[in-house]
């Protein structure tokens, strides 16, 4: 879906004009972005890779190409438009999340790597499937439906049943169940549990906005041209996760798990919520930078 704040880029004809080398624009690049991107090597080398539509591998191998002019002037576009904060995923329309490459446009949060802690501890607890017992996986605010298909790529035998109440959001990620076959997602408009047809299900996993209303990092970064909704959650940040926690346990089968992503200062908060809900084996999970980032907790009792 565009977006009128970006521009559609145009295509790169497949020939053109001799002009600079892979290595000299990607040198001068970073420099540009070092003062308004911590990843500007990066940066550079995904927005020349799409624009040559190359892959990053084929940029090392050949730094000393010359780069047509055509694509040196939409490397150049980018390269402007990205200086003025707009996030490499908006101006490239993907990004790599787990196995897969997904479609992103502004109606959606960005995939994160943090993101896949989730993705790794729900494919550690899911039980393998049975005669008679398929798990069945609810994935709450699916944006791009990042957590979900690459939860579908890896357990087929699962069904996955993901939710958001934006449909723009939901048309990117049928889209990208589309394009990758995972046929056995099922996609709904919902404010979390609120149009869910009745069912339980073997786990709940879900990427909540988190964000206290004020926090200055909304200002900030690839943020502010994600939709707020999708970020910020009360004063606290809290408002939607107590929400799910509250409510999840008429949803789960007895013994099945909940999975929710945070902020790295919420691991105590949201722990507490669990516990106090009713769950056991809570546990909260830090990501690679040793933050906390994911809690969890079993359903056991009946409801």
């Amino acid at each position: 879906m565009s977006n009128p704040r970006y521009p559609p880029s145009p295509t790169l004809p497949p020939q053109g004009g001799q002009g600079v080398k892979v290595r000299e624009l990607l040198l001068d690049a970073a420099q540009r972005l070092e003062s308004t991107s911590e990843s500007a090597r990066a940066d550079a080398e995904i927005l020349l890779a799409h624009c040559l539509q190359k892959s990053r591998t084929w940029l090392f191998t050949w730094p000393e190409h010359s780069v047509p002019t055509a694509g040196e002037a939409l490397f150049q576009q980018l390269l402007t438009q990205r200086l003025r904060g707009v996030p490499v995923a908006h101006l490239t329309g993907q990004r790599e999340f787990w196995t897969l490459n997904l479609k992103v446009t502004p109606d959606t949060l960005i995939p994160r790597p943090d993101t896949e802690l989730l993705v790794e501890t729900a494919l550690s607890l899911l039980p393998p499937a049975s005669a008679g017992k398929t798990p069945h996986i609810l994935d709450l605010g699916t944006g791009t439906g990042a957590i979900a298909l690459s939860l579908a790529s890896e357990r087929p035998d699962t069904r996955l049943t993901a939710c958001d109440f934006s449909a723009a959001a939901l048309a990117v990620a049928r889209e990208n169940a589309q394009s990758h076959g995972l046929h056995h997602v099922s996609l709904i408009q919902s404010n979390w549990f609120e149009a869910l047809p009745t069912q339980r299900f073997t786990m709940i996993v879900t990427n909540p906005p988190y964000i206290e209303t004020n926090d200055p990092h909304l200002a900030q970064g690839d943020v502010r041209f994600e939709p707020l909704s999708a970020l910020t959650a009360g004063n606290d940040g809290l408002d939607d996760i107590r929400h799910i926690v509250q409510h999840a346990p008429v949803w789960l089968i007895q013994g099945g798990w909940l999975l929710l992503e945070h902020g790295y200062n919420q691991g105590v908060a949201v722990t507490a919520l669990l516990r106090d809900a009713g769950f056991t084996e809570v546990r909260c999970l830090p990501d690679l930078a040793g933050n906390d980032r994911v809690s969890l907790g079993q359903w056991l009792n009946a409801v």
